[in-house]
C-alpha cells in the first residue's frame, strides 16, 4: 500500500527539525513540509483557505477560528509556549513604574488577536485590574479569523505606520513586541521582574502558557489510525503528545479569556474545544 502524503506547517524548531528533514516517514504517512517564516503568517492562510493538512497555529486564532465554525481539529501537541510577561516593554519617563500604570495608556500590539497579547491583558485584568477596555490598544493587523472585528477600544494605526516605528517616536507607551525587542537605553519591561510575574502566574494557574499548537482538517482528523500517526511522528522528532487534562487548563483559561478581551462571544467548553479529535487520542 502506499503511504499517503499531508501538507504540513510547522516552524523548524529543535523539536520538530526531523519532520522538516523527514526523517519519521512510515509506510503509511509521508508529510511534505511546507515553509512560511514567520510561521505566523501560516495561520491566516489555514484558516481562511485550509490550505495545509497539518499547520501550527496559534491558541487564540484557533479558538476563535473553532468558535467561528471552521473545520478545524485541534492536537495535542504543543510547540510554542513562554511565560508572556518579557514581551511587554515601555520607555523610561512615560509614567509608567508598574502594569497597574497602563490604565488610559497606548499601547501597541501587532494584532488585538495575538495570542501574546491575550495572555497579557488576561494577566493585566486579573492581577492589576485592568480590563482590556481601561486601555487603547493600537494594532497593525486584521485577526486570522475573517470574521472579526475589533472592539471599540481598538484602533488601528495609519497606513506605513509600524510597531517599532510608534514605539520608538513615542505616539505608543508601551507595545507587545513578541520576539523582537525593540532598541534603546530607556527601554524597560513594564514587568519590573518578569521572571518572578511568570513565576507568578505559574503559581496562580498550574502550567506556563502556550503559544503555538498544532491543527489538523477535520476531513482528515476522522481517521483515527492516521492522527495516531501524525502524533507518533511528531514524537519522534521530539514533541511528545500531551494529553487532554495536561492541556486542559490552558485552554480553558485561554477560552474564558479570549471572550473576556472581546475575541469571541462566549468562551467554548471543552468539548468545543477537543471536538472532531477522535477519543481514543486521550
Amino acid at each position: 500500500m502506499n503511504a499517503a502524503t499531508l501538507s504540513i506547517c510547522v516552524d523548524d524548531y529543535p523539536h520538530t527539525m526531523a519532520l522538516h528533514r523527514g526523517e519519521t516517514a512510515s509506510a503509511t504517512l509521508s508529510l511534505a513540509m511546507q515553509v512560511v517564516k514567520p510561521i505566523s503568517k501560516a495561520f491566516a492562510p489555514m484558516v481562511r483557505e485550509g490550505r495545509f493538512d497539518i499547520s501550527e497555529m496559534a491558541i487564540a486564532t484557533f479558538l476563535m477560528a473553532k468558535a467561528a465554525g471552521r473545520n478545524l481539529v485541534l492536537l495535542p501537541l504543543v510547540v510554542a509556549e513562554r511565560f508572556q510577561e518579557t514581551a511587554m516593554f515601555c520607555r523610561a519617563g512615560r509614567g509608567i513604574e508598574t502594569p497597574a500604570d497602563l490604565a488610559g495608556k497606548r499601547i501597541g500590539v501587532r494584532a488585538y488577536s495575538q495570542t501574546t497579547g491575550m495572555w497579557i491583558r488576561g494577566v493585566l485584568q486579573e492581577s492589576f485590574g485592568l480590563r482590556a477596555d481601561a486601555m487603547r490598544w493600537v494594532t497593525f493587523e486584521d485577526a486570522h479569523e475573517p470574521s472579526f472585528r475589533d472592539p471599540p477600544w481598538v484602533q488601528r494605526a495609519s497606513a506605513g505606520e509600524t510597531l517599532n516605528g510608534m514605539f520608538e517616536s513615542g505616539a505608543l507607551d508601551a507595545a507587545i513586541m513578541g520576539f523582537e525587542l525593540p532598541a534603546g537605553d530607556d527601554v524597560r519591561s513594564v514587568f519590573p521582574d518578569p521572571a518572578a510575574a511568570g513565576a507568578a502566574f505559574h503559581a496562580r494557574y498550574g502550567f506556563k502558557p502556550v503559544n503555538h499548537l498544532v491543527v489538523m482538517k477535520g476531513a482528515h482528523a476522522r481517521d483515527a489510525a492516521l492522527v495516531a500517526e501524525v502524533l507518533r511522528q511528531f514524537n519522534a522528532a521530539g514533541t511528545a503528545p500531551r494529553s487532554r487534562a495536561a492541556l486542559n487548563p490552558a485552554l480553558e483559561l485561554a477560552s474564558r479569556w479570549c471572550a473576556d478581551q472581546g475575541l469571541m462571544a462566549r468562551p467554548l467548553s471543552l468539548d468545543e474545544i477537543w471536538a472532531g479529535l477522535p477519543a481514543a487520542v486521550a
